[in-house]
């Protein structure tokens, strides 16, 4: 197996839990979105994966983007130490959770389009600011609300899911441009136990080959 990603991608950073909690061994291939004007850009990469994203997984003949298609692939292929319930109405409310964070949150809040806003849009850092807690705040107050019906020592119960996968990265940006996120006891909570994981902790961004 082979995953290329950025050590702050909130999408790499998902694949890379579901990898190690799963104890899959795979290879990691930096890809530098800032430097070199962005290698992502580059023409190996695109050949790669034409959308200029991360994370790109290779498994075999099996090419794969979009973090979300990997981690199923992962649970249908290497079902051990699943990542989703079997019961389908508790699987339906996993992914719901997932998608709370990874497809409404994450997008608007990515490297990507915080550089359309300072770039052609022309915004202050202020401004930037203003949008991520925006979206942060909106985010996590909905999906505080959602914990305090489905969490147990995780976003869902007692076992860690996609769920907790997607929430990792969303509490890991909001910490690092300063959000407050004392107003969401639950999720804070959770994230907290979260840590407590080894596979959690091998996955953290500045654990990372190409942290910098």
């Amino acid at each position: 197996m082979k995953l290329y990603g950025y050590w702050r991608s909130s999408a790499s950073y998902r694949v890379r839990t579901a990898l190690n909690l799963k104890g899959l061994s795979y290879q990691y291939e930096p890809v530098h979105l800032v430097k070199d004007g962005g290698q992502q850009h580059s023409e190996a990469y695109r050949k790669l994966n034409p959308a200029r994203l991360v994370p790109t997984f290779l498994d075999g003949d099996v090419k794969l983007n979009q973090s979300l298609a990997i981690i199923e692939y992962l649970e249908e292929c290497y079902p051990e130490k699943p990542l989703l319930p079997n019961d389908p109405v508790d699987k339906a409310r996993v992914r719901a959770l997932s998608y709370d964070l990874a497809c409404e949150l994450q997008p608007v809040t990515n490297l990507r389009v915080l550089q359309y806003l300072t770039g052609e849009l022309n915004c202050s850092d202020e401004q930037r600011l203003e949008w991520i807690a925006n979206w942060v705040e909106r985010s996590f107050t909905a999906f505080e609300q959602r914990l305090t019906e489905y969490a147990g020592d995780y976003c869902y119960g007692n076992s860690v899911t996609l769920a907790d996968i997607c929430l990792i990265p969303q509490v890991y940006n909001a910490q690092r441009f300063n959000l407050n996120i004392s107003p969401y006891p639950t999720l804070v909570a959770v994230y907290e136990r979260l840590q407590a994981l080894d596979a959690v902790q091998q996955s953290r961004p500045e654990n990372q080959a190409d942290a910098q």
